[in-house]
């Protein structure tokens, strides 16, 4: 909980003081230069920004006190919450969104990582991209907006980038050297961080060699794009069933793909695989569900009910044991699939 002088603090660094009512430059002068122009512009979008990044923090409060006032005092099931949100034509997601941006703002102000005066330096984006960030990453982005600089979320995911890279044990010496001087920036590596971490350790030391062989942009690249069909095809093999109880074995057909070049198509292919089994069973369970209810329909209805009946009688080539698809209007291409279950 917040001290009452802290909460002052807060408020008054929150406050909205911006003029919205800021005089805009005329499009049609030609006499204003470009750069002018594009200044007065960016100037009004600032305070823009400003304006609703305090106002979603406020707003989060708002929501927040309804929804503790209504934990303490409601019936204990938050519909007092809901119908003061629907009254107010606000969705529960863009509620809790809000509440969250406020927990955030309150707690790096309650910790004293971000000065209240410096909320005024970010962006809206910038500042929920700040909240989300590492608590390391949190530091850097603070210590920038303290100094007065102007947090966009491009510089949040920049030092997101430099932190993931630098500060990763997946990366040689010789590329986080490369990173420093900045001739391979820490934008590509980042990815490529974040695309090994779902590798084995035996696939990781392979990218690792190949990247100190060529430590480049395109060789970083190219990792990261085999680093990613690498993931794809062991989480997908893995759940593929009709893989499983065979002689198969994917890493060598791994190894095998790779030689010829092919490894985004064989991670595809199982992954198709996966999705297409996982379809089936999800085909069965409401072809199960379909029958299920014809059945009981059938039962309960009789020469009193000729359109139920008939109803009945036009979904059958759905509910019955072979099913029939019509893939055009034309009813020219039909598929017929026989459902065979033990």
């Amino acid at each position: 909980m917040l001290s009452s002088a802290s909460t002052t603090d807060i408020a008054a660094a929150l406050d909205i003081g911006a003029d919205l009512n800021f005089q805009l430059p005329d499009p049609e002068d030609d006499g204003l230069p470009e750069f002018e122009f594009r200044q007065q512009i960016d100037n009004a979008w600032v305070v823009c920004d400003r304006f609703d990044l305090q106002t979603e923090i406020w707003r989060g409060r708002i929501l927040r006190v309804v929804r503790d006032r209504e934990k303490n005092g409601g019936d204990g099931r938050g519909v007092g919450f809901l119908n003061w949100l629907k009254q107010r034509e606000i969705s529960k997601s863009q509620a809790y969104s809000w509440i969250e941006l406020a927990n955030s703002a309150d707690k790096l102000l309650e910790q004293g990582d971000l000065d209240p005066q410096t909320i005024n330096n970010f962006s809206k984006r910038a500042f929920v991209e700040t909240a989300k960030a590492l608590p390391e990453v949190q530091q850097m982005v603070t210590d920038a907006a303290q100094k007065g600089d102007r947090i966009t979320r491009r510089e949040v995911r920049q030092l997101t980038d430099e932190w993931t890279a630098m500060s990763s044990e997946l990366l040689p010496d010789v590329v986080k050297e490369k990173a420093e001087t900045g001739s391979v920036p820490t934008r590509y590596l980042a990815p490529l961080v974040r695309e090994m971490e779902k590798l084995p350790e035996s696939h990781q030391t392979a990218l690792q060699q190949e990247i100190v062989a060529n430590p480049d942009v395109d060789t970083v690249k190219q990792l990261t794009s085999d680093a990613k069909n690498l993931a794809k095809y062991l989480t997908a093999g893995g759940q593929v069933q009709a893989l499983r109880h065979t002689s198969l074995d994917l890493e060598v057909a791994l190894e095998e793909a790779l030689r010829l070049g092919c490894l985004n198509l064989a991670a595809d292919l199982v992954k198709q695989a996966s999705q297409l089994e996982q379809t089936v069973a999800r085909f069965y369970t409401l072809w199960k569900r379909l029958s299920s209810q014809a059945d009981r329909l059938y039962v309960d209805t009789g020469a009193s009910t000729p359109q139920l009946r008939s109803l009945l009688g036009c979904l059958e080539r759905l509910s019955g044991d072979t099913i029939e698809v019509h893939l055009d209007e034309t009813g020219e291409r039909v598929i017929r699939l026989k459902v065979l279950s033990d």
